[in-house]
């Protein structure tokens, strides 16, 4: 016989708390927002602006004589030359995240007069990232006969070390703008001439990491700081989110950019 059993009381389930109606019209308008945001967001990553030449490139005499073309080769590029004569040197040139390649058109310009041709191609997105071995096609269609250098700002200076340390012997130089190699790209061991451009009031590539990347790039890398300027001076694509305040105009930083590259490929051999 059992003795000492007790029933207990059934359990009633709880019934989960409502919101209140203006909670909820919080909630979905909220959650509205965020939607339309990341929207919007993906749209303008995706839906990239039209490449217009000579929009806002032109800055002398000299950069208004320069040929300058769209054409095909692997893709979308701007070709930039010389108004009379052959280059001596091509310059593949990766832009930066999210940059139009039109926005490097003012350095392609600048440089023409001094021999050199200069090709800026456009990624998919704009993300040098998707196809950063782009330089082969480049090479192969632009190059031959000429010194080649391979250059970059930002991500695509990154890319472009990428490519440089994936591909020795394949270029000649290297110029990184407010970039520097991944952490698992070294060109330590090559002998390649690299200039290494650094902007002072850059906020965006942390001075420190500039710097840091020199110990993955050969010895002798020129690092050459731009007083006063900003990572978006490097490009004509307006302030950017999260750079410093620049302490010098853009003209100014310009033309300091432009005698830093100008002094590094004369003195490539």
């Amino acid at each position: 016989m059992l003795t000492g059993v007790t029933s207990e009381p059934p359990v009633r389930a709880r019934r989960p708390a409502r919101l209140s109606p203006r909670v909820r019209t919080w909630l979905v308008a909220g959650l509205s927002l965020l939607g339309g945001y990341v929207i919007a967001t993906a749209r303008q990553v995706a839906v990239r602006p039209p490449l217009v030449l000579g929009q806002d490139a032109v800055s002398s005499r000299q950069s208004r004589e320069a040929r300058v073309t769209l054409e095909q080769a692997g893709g979308p590029v701007i070709r930039i030359r010389p108004a009379g004569g052959e280059a001596r040197t091509l310059l593949v040139f990766y832009p930066g995240g999210l940059v139009r390649p039109q926005a490097y058109e003012w350095l392609g310009r600048a440089l023409a007069d001094q021999g050199v041709e200069t090709v800026i191609p456009a990624f998919p997105l704009d993300l040098a990232v998707t196809a950063a071995g782009r330089a082969d096609a480049l090479i192969g269609a632009y190059g031959g006969g000429k010194r080649v250098v391979i250059a970059g700002h930002s991500l695509g200076g990154a890319m472009a070390a990428q490519y440089a340390a994936r591909h020795p012997g394949k270029v000649a130089g290297l110029i990184l703008m407010a970039a520097y190699p991944a952490g698992n790209v070294t060109l330590k061991d090559q002998t390649l001439p690299v200039l290494s451009l650094l902007a002072e009031r850059d906020g965006v590539a942390a001075p420190e990491d500039v710097r840091g990347g020199l110990d993955r790039l050969p010895a002798g890398t020129t690092l050459t700081v731009i007083p006063g300027a900003v990572h978006a001076f490097f490009g004509r694509y307006g302030p950017q989110r999260g750079d410093g305040q620049p302490d010098v105009n853009r003209a100014q930083a310009e033309g300091d950019i432009l005698n830093a590259v100008q002094t590094y490929l004369t003195g490539l051999r």
